[in-house]
C-alpha cells in the first residue's frame, strides 16, 4: 500500500469521537491495529456489548492505569478485544473493564477472529433480542403500560401512588438495568453518552413525579434499542452470511483408496476431495479427474456457471451443478478464497470513511454543547421566560433525550459496512470506506490491457525465421526453451504454440520489461520485444517493415536473436473481452476518461484501444513509465485509478488514488496490491463500484440529514413547544432507526447478480 494511501487512512482514522454509548454500529472506528486479528499468544476476549468507538475508547480509559500492557487489539465487528500482557496484567485489565460496565468472555485463540456465528445467542441476549431479552422487554413494557394507566386514572392517594412508584420503577429496573450501570460508569467518568443522558433523564423525571413517563420512556428506548441492534447486526453479517456456503465436511479419498466423509477442519494440503452434482465444494483446490459447470456466485458474483475440466482451480462455497469431479486441495478451510474474501470485507469494515471522520468530530462537540443547553434551559428558564422550576428542569430533560447523537454518530458505519457488503457480493471487494466514498469522485481510470481490456490469454498466431539459411526446427526448439523458462502471458502462449523438445536452456534470466535471455549450447539467446531487439542494435529497414506489418494488425511481436543478429520473429494475438466495449462506455457515460497503459508496443495498444472505444492509449510502458503516466493523469484530470493485476503494475497501483485489481479470486498478492479487488474479469464492475459509491455517498448524507433534522425541530418544540419525553423518544430513536433502514437499503445492491 502506499504512503499516499496510508496517510488518507491515518486521516480518516483519528481519535474516536466519544459519543455513542449505544451506536450499534459495526465499526465505528478503526481498530489497532486496523481490523487485524491479534498475534498468537495474546489474551482474547468477546465483549458483547462493544461495537462502537466510544466504547473503544473506555476500555482504553479503563486500563490505561495498569502496567505491563504491551498493547490491544479491537475488532469492533466481531466485538473481539485482544491484550498483550503478562497473565496478572491481563486480570487486573479483565477486572477494570468489567468495572466499567462491561463483560468481557475469554475465548480461545481458534475462535479469535472467526468469521462464524459463535457467539450470536449472548449478543442477542446482550441487546435484548434474544428469547429472554424480548420477555424482560414486553414484561416492563406492560408494567410501564399499568404505571401510565395508574397515574391517569387511580385515585389521588397515597397507597396508590405508591403502587404506581413501585409498577414504575420495576419497569425502569427491567428495561433500564444495563443502561443504568453503564450511565452511572459514565458520569462517575465525567463521560457524556446516551446512558449517561439516559440514566439522568428519567431519574430525574421520576424525581419530579413523572413516574409514569419515566417508566415508558425506558421501557420504549429500550425497545428500539434492540430493534436497532438487530437491524445493525444485520449490516455487520451481511457478508458473513456467505460462509455458510461453504460445507462444514468433505468426501476425501483415504490411504486405501476407499472415500470417507470428515470435517474440513481436518483435511490436509494435497488431500483428493470429490464433489457430486448439487453439492458446494468444500475447499479450494483444482480438478484433477472429471468435469463439471459450477456456480461461482459466493466468490466471482456471476452467477453464469463456469465449465471446469482437469487442471482448472475450483473454490470453497461454489455449487457444483453437473458432473462429479475430483480435486487436490491447494489451500486449508481457513485459508480459501471465500475465508479471505469475508475477513478483507471484515478488515475494511474496521476503517473509518471521510464521512465518518466528520461526523464523529462533530458529535465530541454536539452533545456537551447541547448538555450545556438543557443545564442552562434548567437553570435560566424561571428567570428568562418565566416558567416554574418544574416546567424547567422537565424541558431540560427532553432535552436530554432528544440530545443523543447515536442516530447521526450510526447513520455513517452503517451506510459504509452496507455499501461493502452489497459490493461484495457483486464480486467487488473494497478494501475500506475511504475507498467507497473516494470512488465517487474518479475523473480518469488508467487500464493495462493485458487480462484487463483483453482475454489475457494470446495464442501464437504466426511465426517465421528471419534471414536464409536459418534452420526452422532449431529456431523452434531454442524459442521453445526460452519461453517455457517464463510466465508471461506472450512466452506462455508462444511456448504452448510450439512444439515441446528437451532444449536444455543455462543461466535464464528476466531483462525488466523487455523479454528473457538464457545460454543455448554456448551461445546466448535472448527472446523479447521490438525495444529490447532495438536497444541491441539489431533493427533493419527489412525488420522494421516486418514488425510494422504485424504490429498495425494488433500483434505482440517477440524476436528470438542472438549476438549475431535475429533469428525468428513470433507474433502472438490477444482479443479483447465481449465486456470491454460496455465497460469503456459506462465509464465513459459517469464522465470518467479511460487511457490505456500497456507494455505492449504503440500500434497494439492503439488498435486494442480503438476496439474497446477508448481514445488514449499509450503502449511501450515500462511498469516505472506507467508510473509516471498516472501522475500526468492525475495532474490533468485529478482522481485517478489503475487497473492490473495487482503484480507488474506496483508501482503504478500504489501511486493511482485507488488501485483496482482484476481477476483476482483465489490469488494472495492482487488481494494485497490493490484498493479495490474485482474477483473475476469482467471490467464493468468498476463502473458499478463508482455507481454504488455514489449511492452511498447520497445514502450518507440523506442520513445526516435526517438525523440532525429530527433533533434540531424537536429541540425548538422542547424549548418553546409543548415536546414531552415521550416525543423525545420517538425523536431520538425513531431517527436512529430511519437512519438504520436508509442505509440497508443498500444492501439491495448486492443481489440479483
Amino acid at each position: 500500500m502506499s504512503t499516499t494511501h496510508t496517510h488518507a487512512k491515518s486521516a480518516a482514522a483519528s481519535e474516536p469521537a466519544d459519543a455513542c454509548g449505544a451506536c450499534h454500529g459495526p465499526a465505528c472506528a478503526a481498530p489497532v491495529p486496523p481490523g487485524a486479528a491479534a498475534p498468537a499468544g495474546w489474551a482474547r476476549f468477546r465483549v458483547p456489548t462493544m461495537d462502537c468507538a466510544s466504547e473503544e475508547s473506555e476500555i482504553r480509559r479503563a486500563v490505561e492505569h495498569i502496567a505491563d500492557i504491551r498493547a490491544m487489539s479491537f475488532q469492533l465487528g466481531q466485538r473481539t478485544l485482544a491484550i498483550d500482557a503478562p497473565l496478572a496484567s491481563v486480570e487486573q485489565a479483565v477486572a477494570a473493564i468489567r468495572m466499567a460496565g462491561f463483560d468481557p468472555q475469554p475465548v480461545s485463540e481458534k475462535g479469535a477472529g472467526s468469521t462464524s456465528e459463535a457467539g450470536t445467542e449472548s449478543e442477542d441476549h446482550e441487546h435484548g433480542a434474544g428469547s429472554e431479552g424480548a420477555w424482560r422487554l414486553g414484561g416492563a413494557l406492560l408494567l410501564a403500560l399499568g404505571a401510565e394507566v395508574l397515574g391517569f386514572f387511580a385515585p389521588d392517594t397515597q397507597v396508590w401512588k405508591a403502587a404506581g412508584l413501585a409498577v414504575a420503577a420495576a419497569a425502569i429496573w427491567l428495561a433500564g438495568f444495563d443502561v443504568y450501570k453503564k450511565g452511572l460508569t459514565a458520569l462517575r467518568r465525567g463521560r457524556l453518552n446516551i446512558n449517561a443522558l439516559m440514566t439522568v433523564a428519567v431519574t430525574g423525571a421520576f424525581a419530579i413525579g413523572q413516574w409514569p413517563e419515566a417508566a415508558m420512556v425506558m421501557a420504549l428506548y429500550a425497545i428500539a434499542e434492540a430493534i436497532e441492534a438487530r437491524a445493525v447486526d444485520r449490516a455487520r453479517n451481511a457478508i458473513k452470511g456467505l460462509l455458510a456456503m461453504a460445507p462444514e465436511e468433505a468426501s476425501v479419498r483415504q490411504a486405501d483408496g476407499s472415500w470417507a466423509t470428515v470435517p474440513v477442519a481436518s483435511v490436509a494440503l494435497g488431500a483428493v476431495a470429490r464433489v457430486r452434482p448439487g453439492e458446494r465444494v468444500p475447499m479450494d483446490g483444482v480438478v484433477s479427474a472429471g468435469s463439471s459447470s459450477i456456480n461461482q456466485a459466493p466468490v466471482t458474483g456471476e452467477s453464469i456457471p463456469v465449465d471446469k475440466a482437469v487442471g482448472d482451480p475450483v473454490f470453497a462455497g461454489t455449487i457444483n451443478e453437473t458432473g462429479t469431479f475430483e480435486f487436490e486441495v491447494n489451500a486449508l478451510a481457513s485459508n480459501s478464497t471465500l475465508a479471505r474474501i469475508i475477513h478483507a470485507v471484515e478488515e475494511a469494515q474496521g476503517t473509518r470513511a471521510p464521512t465518518q471522520g466528520f461526523v464523529d468530530r462533530f458529535a465530541a462537540v454536539y452533545t456537551p454543547a447541547v448538555f450545556v443547553i438543557a443545564l442552562a434551559v434548567a437553570l435560566l428558564g424561571p428567570w428568562l421566560l418565566g416558567w416554574t422550576w418544574m416546567q424547567a428542569v422537565y424541558k431540560a430533560l427532553v432535552l436530554l433525550v432528544i440530545a443523543c447523537p447515536c442516530a447521526l454518530v450510526i447513520s455513517t458505519p452503517v451506510t459504509i459496512v452496507s455499501g461493502l457488503a452489497a459490493a461484495a457480493r457483486r464480486g467487488i471487494l473494497i478494501k475500506g470506506g475511504i475507498y467507497l466514498e473516494e470512488a465517487r469522485k474518479l475523473k480518469a481510470i488508467a487500464l493495462d490491457k493485458t487480462g484487463t481490456i483483453t482475454e489475457g490469454k494470446p495464442k501464437l498466431v504466426a511465426w517465421e525465421v528471419l534471414g536464409p539459411g536459418t534452420d526452422a526446427a532449431a529456431a523452434e526448439h531454442i524459442a521453445a526453451a526460452l519461453a517455457g523458462h517464463s510466465d508471461h502471458p506472450v512466452s506462455r502462449a508462444i511456448a504452448a504454440g510450439l512444439r515441446p523438445n528437451s532444449v536444455e536452456a543455462k543461466d535464464f534470466k528476466a531483462i525488466a520489461g523487455r523479454g528473457v535471455q538464457a545460454d543455448i549450447d554456448g551461445t546466448v539467446y535472448v527472446l523479447g520485444n521490438h525495444r529490447l531487439i532495438e536497444e541491441r542494435g539489431q533493427c533493419s529497414p527489412a525488420l522494421e517493415t516486418t514488425l510494422r506489418t504485424h504490429e498495425e494488425a494488433g500483434r505482440t511481436v517477440s524476436l528470438l536473436a542472438s549476438d549475431a543478429g535475429p533469428v525468428a520473429l513470433f507474433a502472438v494475438a490477444d482479443t479483447i473481452k465481449p465486456s470491454s466495449r460496455d465497460a469503456v462506455a459506462s465509464l465513459k457515460a459517469l464522465g470518467i476518461t479511460p487511457v490505456m497503459l500497456t507494455g505492449d508496443n504503440q500500434a497494439t495498444a492503439t488498435a486494442i484501444a480503438h476496439e474497446a472505444g477508448i481514445d488514449v492509449a499509450r503502449g511501450n510502458l515500462l511498469p516505472e513509465d506507467k508510473l509516471e503516466a498516472i501522475k500526468a493523469l492525475q495532474a490533468e484530470h485529478g482522481l485517478t485509478a489503475m487497473t492490473g493485476d495487482g503484480i507488474n503494475d506496483a508501482p503504478a497501483l500504489a501511486q493511482a488514488d485507488i488501485g483496482v485489481a482484476m481477476g483476482a479470486a483465489g490469488t494472495d498478492t492482487a488481494m494485497e496490491a490493490a484498493d479495490v479487488v474485482v474477483m473475476n474479469d469482467d471490467l464493468r464492475r468498476i463502473a458499478e463500484t463508482v455507481r454504488l459509491s455514489r449511492s452511498t455517498h447520497a445514502v450518507l448524507w440523506q442520513n445526516i440529514t435526517l438525523a440532525l433534522g429530527i433533533k434540531a425541530v424537536f429541540l425548538v418544540l422542547a424549548v418553546f413547544g409543548n415536546a414531552s419525553m415521550w416525543m423525545a423518544v420517538f425523536a431520538d430513536m425513531g431517527a436512529s432507526l430511519l437512519v438504520v433502514l436508509n442505509g440497508l437499503r443498500l444492501l439491495k445492491k448486492g443481489e440479483g447478480k
